[in-house]
């Protein structure tokens, strides 16, 4: 069966997109011969009862409990024109003043598995895209003639303050603007002018090759999943062909650097990294860097990886064990500038993120204290060992189980868990491991559209019952942040850090024709019934954001699930730390006014922040090369202050290189060895136990 789309005032889009390109020739190019414009993409037949079950699944099975109405028709439009037009470079304001006829329209299409609106509005965004970068393909040639850098003309880059263009002329000055400021960028990324041409010439022949390859499965996906990701940023669509990989998003640890990475509009993004892998111990790579170019080994050519699909972008960066890769990348902090990186591909070796321990001792109390830390990497656990019975099992609670009893051997005075860049794992080990520092009692709730479930520690043993302290930052998540939230309601101990993830939605693969839909089915809360999505847990005690919050999170993702709450759940929790948490902060306020290591990063985020606080980029050469000598300078002084201030030698000249990742890691675990000790002081005086 098929189905036709009533549209009043119906244009001939085949006719509008040549009538487009002849003007574009006889104006702009009249020397020159244009390519063909794209083929006009038609859905195939079969998408329609696709579409037809993808709608009935949402509505059927999403947490949200959403319907597909005239609000969900309308924020799936914009969604749409988003993803496909996200810097307002290809769409005129009389563009979307015709699509906006299709405002209140699209839920009643999609219910009856129409998809020729999506279909219209892809094919104008292709004949404009390819449009663009024919534009500047015959302007590359010549552009250290045709083009000036010593104008003060800039590019806008804040979302707020980008417009629609009245018309189509007028979209050539930003498409000029736009390969202005790659220039720039390569030009501040050190390349030698002679070869720009070259450069940028491969890298618009292959977007635009890559364009002209967009069949009608692409166009089916890219504007289903503006429909799902419309209820919620976590539920997909993947056809056929994607189908076998549950998390889309592509987790490198197989032979790879060991990140997991997502599509955000046409870049790929780095959400998070591995622990332990390449990426994570380079210190090179940091959640919220965007990958704009992937090039093999020590010397191979950057290819571009701008507008490719997130598979292309992963099987470019995968590879076999002991080989570089070598990513160019816009680094979270610096919006402006690019920079390249090399990373040795390695697998992951399991042993290497396994629970660990280590003491430190504080000589300056009398007498002096001892400080246990566990650093916990994951949520891991041996599945198959497990089910089978073996007694001999992998799991994160028995590595800490064992742990414990070392340093409980060593009397240790107060016990650090370190759950920094814990990106989660098993909901099985996130109450186990709760259940070693509690009596018997519920950890998590968990709430689908119909009941509420709760998972229980039932063992009334406890295995560490001294002074607490949990570390947890922006990538900690999901099964952290449920471990986290019960210490927390429990008052079994504080929290220390940075406000964490927010992943606090489950999903689960259901099958869809030859296809598949990941979809959230449930969200997870904490005893207390505050859920752990969007917001993530809040420290007791925050330490200074080292994340660019924007860029990384649940919170960064738009149409994410919001925070809220549900019941509180019945459990006995200890005395209330209200008493220790001021002192602690007045102790940690006091300490910062002097500490090097917090001034240290007090200062890189202001600088990191102004150079993020720009609404545009200056498209004047010099003005760019001042700013990125700036910056560099600026970081060379404050990290000398740093390194002087703590007795070591002072580096020689700024450094590319120099991210301060490893410096920041440090200097905040040494500040929670000082709240430790402030802890187990005034836990003492104030009488309290566990």
């Amino acid at each position: 069966m098929t189905f036709n789309c009533y549209k009043p005032n119906r244009f001939d889009i085949s006719i509008l997109i040549k009538f487009i390109f002849s003007i574009v020739v006889i104006a702009c190019l009249s020397s020159s011969l244009w390519a063909a414009p794209p083929d006009i993409i038609s859905p195939k037949p079969e998408y329609s009862s696709q579409c037809i079950d993808i709608i009935h699944s949402l509505e059927r099975n999403h947490f949200s409990e959403k319907t597909l109405d005239n609000e969900m028709s309308s924020i799936i439009l914009n969604r749409y024109i988003k993803q496909l037009d996200p810097m307002k470079q290809l769409f005129t304001l009389s563009d979307i003043n015709r699509f906006n006829q299709y405002q209140f329209r699209f839920d009643n299409e999609l219910k009856k598995g129409n998809l020729d609106m999506g279909f219209e509005i892809f094919n104008l965004y292709l004949a404009r895209s390819a449009e663009k970068l024919e534009y500047i393909l015959s302007l590359i040639k010549t552009w250290k003639k045709d083009l000036d850098f010593t104008q003060n003309d800039s590019l806008v880059v804040d979302d707020d303050l980008l417009q629609w263009r009245i018309d189509e002329q007028s979209l050539y000055s930003l498409w000029k603007s736009d390969l202005k400021n790659h220039i720039i960028s390569l030009i501040l990324d050190n390349q030698d002018e002679a070869s720009i041409a070259d450069t940028l010439e491969k890298t618009y022949s292959n977007r635009l090759k890559h364009l002209l390859q967009t069949n009608s499965g692409d166009v089916f996906q890219i504007f289903m999943n503006s429909v799902t990701t419309s209820f919620d940023p976590h539920t997909q669509y993947f056809p056929p062909n994607a189908s076998e990989d549950f998390d889309i998003h592509m987790s490198l640890s197989l032979e790879g650097i060991g990140a997991v990475l997502q599509n955000e509009y046409e870049f790929t993004k780095v959400v998070r990294l591995i622990p332990k892998g390449p990426a994570d111990k380079s210190n090179l790579l940091m959640p919220g860097d965007k990958i704009i170019g992937v090039g093999q080994g020590e010397n191979g050519e950057i290819k571009d990886a701008i507008g490719q699909r997130i598979d292309t972008v992963v099987k470019m960066i995968r590879g076999p064990q002991n080989t570089f890769v070598r990513l160019k990348i816009i680094p979270s902090e610096k919006t402006d500038t690019t920079k390249t990186i090399q990373i040795k591909r390695e697998k992951v070796k399991l042993e290497e993120q396994a629970a660990r321990k280590d003491i430190v001792t504080l000589s300056h109390p009398n007498p002096p204290l001892k400080i246990g830390i566990i650093e916990i990497p994951t949520f891991y656990l041996d599945f198959n060992a497990y089910n089978k019975g073996d007694p001999e099992y992998k799991s994160t609670t028995k590595d800490v189980q064992k742990l414990l009893f070392e340093l409980k051997q060593e009397n240790i005075d107060g016990l650090i868990v370190d759950l920094r860049d814990n990106g989660g794992g098993s909901l099985k080990e996130a109450n186990d491991l709760t259940g070693l520092f509690l009596k018997s009692g519920p950890t998590v709730q968990i709430k689908t559209k119909n009941r509420i479930s709760r998972l229980y520690d039932e063992d009334p043993s406890i295995e560490y019952s001294g002074p607490l302290i949990v570390l947890i930052n922006r990538m900690s998540a999901s099964a952290s942040e449920i471990f986290a939230g019960a210490i927390k309601d429990y008052h079994r101990g504080i929290l220390v850090g940075a406000r964490s993830f927010g992943k606090g939605t489950v999903q689960e693969l259901q099958p869809l024709g030859e296809g598949k839909l990941k979809i959230t089915s449930a969200k997870f809360y904490r005893v207390s019934g505050e859920s752990t999505q969007n917001l993530g847990v809040v420290p007791d005690l925050q330490y200074p954001q080292l994340y660019k919050i924007e860029d990384t999170g649940e919170s960064s993702l738009d149409g994410a699930l919001p925070w809220d709450r549900t019941m509180k759940t019945n459990y006995s929790a200890y005395k209330p730390l209200d008493e220790i948490y001021k002192n602690l902060a007045d102790g940690y306020e006091e300490r910062a006014i002097k500490d090097p290591g917090l001034n240290y990063l007090k200062k890189r985020i202001e600088i990191s922040a102004e150079l993020n606080s720009k609404a545009s980029l200056s498209l004047n050469l010099e003005s760019r090369k001042l700013r990125k000598k700036q910056y560099e300078q600026d970081e060379f002084v404050i990290k000398n202050e740093y390194l002087g201030a703590i007795g070591k030698d002072p580096i020689e000249k700024p450094s590319q290189e120099n991210t301060g990742i490893e410096d920041a890691k440090t200097i905040l675990m040494n500040q929670t060895h000082l709240v430790m000790a402030d802890f187990i002081k005034f836990s003492k005086s104030l009488g309290f136990s566990w």
